[in-house]
């Protein structure tokens, strides 16, 4: 089975939390798991131009990349947070590569305005590389970074190039790990299971906004893409892989099919 891991950079801010998701993601790769990651960093670019005195400016949840910003995309999520969560799976006994949407322009993105600079929205993923590193038994770890065929760099949103790669290589599960326990409603509960019109509901009445508005976003766009599940996910739980992998009852979950009774 295929599956998309796309991990929240505020997992991947400590030495023991990355560890602990590498191995259980590396123990699911090598029992037969075809798994690719994607991450995200938000957290360690902004402490990153924090410490330089850059400051970061948002347009509607998304940070306008200058030229100078974008070089410190490039060291960030690209460099250091992609390289740490790579020697992690070494760490655990599994050979991962780090890339960016840029290798192969395995993501292929366009700008979104001229007021964002170098942010850009996926168009689309090539899953060729991908394969021949799954077929070879590596383990792909994706930064957020994506390309266009006059050799642009983009900053691109985590959560749409999941979903994006989730698509292209034919994904069976799509799973986003983050650091809330689920998908809240307005009841103040986490729903176990949502359908895609309530998702929408969500959005369009600013419940679920900024990060999870992106996550509900992408999740919709992964299922319409012939995803067949979405779960977004406490990354913090322990054992959290293997209880994604058997159905266990944690996260939210969607489906492009009718829900089962609970679900709204």
């Amino acid at each position: 089975m295929k599956a998309l891991i796309k991990i929240g950079g505020t997992l991947l801010d400590s030495v023991d939390s990355r560890r602990r998701l590498a191995a259980e993601i590396g123990r699911a790769h090598q029992d037969g798991l075809h798994a690719v990651v994607v991450h995200g960093g938000g957290r360690q670019m902004t402490r990153f131009l924090e410490e330089r005195g850059i400051e970061s400016r948002f347009v509607n949840g998304l940070r306008v990349t200058t030229p100078e910003v974008l070089d410190a995309v490039l060291k960030i999520f690209a460099g250091s947070v992609n390289q740490q969560l790579v020697a992690a799976f070494i760490a655990s006994g599994v050979l991962a590569v780090g890339l960016s949407g840029m290798d192969g322009l395995l993501t292929e993105a366009r700008q979104l305005s001229a007021e964002l600079g170098f942010v850009g929205k996926p168009v689309r993923s090539d899953a060729g590389l991908l394969n021949l590193l799954l077929e070879n038994s590596y383990l792909p770890v994706i930064a957020c970074v994506a390309g266009d065929r006059q050799g642009h760099f983009f900053n691109v949103n985590a959560d749409q190039m999941a979903a994006s790669v989730a698509a292209a290589m034919q994904a069976k599960k799509l799973f986003f790990l983050t650091d809330v326990d689920g998908v809240w409603g307005e009841e103040k509960v986490i729903y176990p299971t949502i359908t895609v019109d309530k998702c929408k509901k969500l959005i369009d009445d600013q419940i679920a906004s900024g990060g999870m508005r992106a996550k509900l976003e992408a999740a919709i766009e992964a299922l319409q893409q012939g995803v067949a599940e979405v779960v977004i996910a406490p990354g913090g739980a322990a054992g959290i892989i293997d209880r994604l992998l058997s159905g266990d009852n944690i996260g939210t979950r969607l489906t492009a099919d009718v829900m089962v009774p609970g679900g709204v």
